[in-house]
C-alpha cells in the first residue's frame, strides 16, 4: 500500500437484519485487500445470548441487550491502533463464546445493527454507510440466510420478523441519519420476482467530499446510470446516483473504469 495515515481507517455498515452488511462487508475488503483490513461484526457485543434474550422478553436490537459502552471503548482503541479483546457471538446457536484478540490493520470495517447509537461511535468513524434495501428484498434475504446458516424454522423466522417490527423503528431506522451514504438495492421496475440483478440507489451526503461524476456521463457510457440533485426524507440536499441492474457486462466493466479514473489516488488498491 503506497497510501498511510496516523491512524486506521474506521469504515461503518450499518442496516437492519439481512440488509447485506456482510455481503458488502466482504466485497469492500476484498477490494481494499483483505490483507490489509480488520473486520469486526458489532453484534458480537451482545450483552446475553438468545436463550437469555427470550427469557428477559429483550431483543437484540435493543441497545440494551448490547454492550454499548465496551463497543465504543473499542471502536475507539482501534482507531488509535490499539488492539481490542473482542467478545464473540455464534449467530447458529445463538449462544456467547470465548473472547479473541483483534489488533487493527489499515483497515477496519465495522458491520453491525447498532454501530451508529450513540455520537461516541459515531465520532469514531471516517466513512458511515448505512443500507436501506427494499423491505420485500430485506425479508426474503433473511429468510433464506436464518433458515440455510442459523437453524431456524422458516415460521420461526417470519415470528421473528413481526416481532422485530416494534424495535428496528426505534433502534435501527434512525441511525439513516447519520450516515454519509446510503444504499438502497431494489428490483427493477417490472422485475418477475428475480432478486439477481437489482438497481442500486446511492444517497451521497455532503457530509463527505464525493468524486465528480460528470465524466461518467459523458458521450454514450451514461446509458444505465442516473444522477440528480434531490432532497432525503429530512428535506436537505443529497446527490442520488442510480445504477441500473441490468446494464450488460461489458457496460457495468466501463463504469468501473471510469470511476477508478476519478480516484487516481486509490490506483494502488486495484492492484490487490
Amino acid at each position: 500500500m503506497s497510501k498511510r495515515v496516523d491512524h486506521p481507517i474506521i469504515l461503518g455498515i450499518v442496516g437492519d437484519s439481512a440488509s447485506g452488511k456482510t455481503t458488502l462487508t466482504a466485497g469492500v475488503a476484498q477490494i481494499l485487500g483483505e490483507a490489509h483490513c480488520t473486520v469486526i461484526c458489532t453484534d458480537d457485543y451482545h450483552r446475553y445470548d438468545r436463550a437469555q434474550r427470550a427469557a428477559a422478553g429483550l431483543s437484540a436490537l435493543d441497545p440494551r441487550a448490547n454492550y454499548v459502552d465496551v463497543l465504543e471503548q473499542h471502536l475507539r482503541l482501534l482507531r488509535s491502533g490499539e488492539p481490542i479483546l473482542k467478545p464473540v457471538y455464534d449467530h447458529r446457536h445463538g449462544t456467547l463464546e470465548s473472547p479473541e484478540y483483534v489488533r487493527p490493520k489499515e483497515f477496519v470495517i465495522a458491520e453491525g445493527l447498532l454501530g451508529y447509537t450513540t455520537r461516541t461511535m459515531r465520532d469514531c468513524y471516517d466513512v458511515k454507510i448505512y443500507l436501506d434495501p427494499e423491505e420485500e428484498l430485506r425479508v426474503r434475504w433473511k429468510v433464506h440466510r436464518d433458515t440455510t446458516k442459523r437453524g431456524y424454522s422458516r415460521d420461526e423466522v417470519l415470528s421473528s420478523l413481526e416481532r422485530r417490527e416494534m424495535f428496528s423503528p426505534n433502534f435501527i431506522h434512525p441511525q439513516r441519519t447519520f450516515a454519509d451514504i446510503v444504499i438502497r438495492f431494489q428490483r427493477p421496475k417490472g422485475a418477475n420476482g428475480s432478486d439477481t440483478q437489482l438497481d442500486v440507489r446511492h444517497i451521497l451526503r455532503p457530509t463527505l467530499p464525493h468524486p465528480d461524476f460528470t465524466p461518467l456521463f459523458d458521450g454514450s457510457s451514461n446509458a444505465g446510470l442516473h444522477l440528480e440533485l434531490a432532497r432525503d426524507r429530512d428535506g436537505k440536499p443529497v446527490d442520488v446516483l442510480e445504477i441500473n441492474g441490468n446494464i450488460s457486462d461489458k457496460r457495468a466493466e466501463r463504469i468501473e473504469d471510469l470511476l477508478w479514473n476519478l480516484i487516481p489516488e486509490a490506483g494502488h488498491l486495484r492492484d490487490q
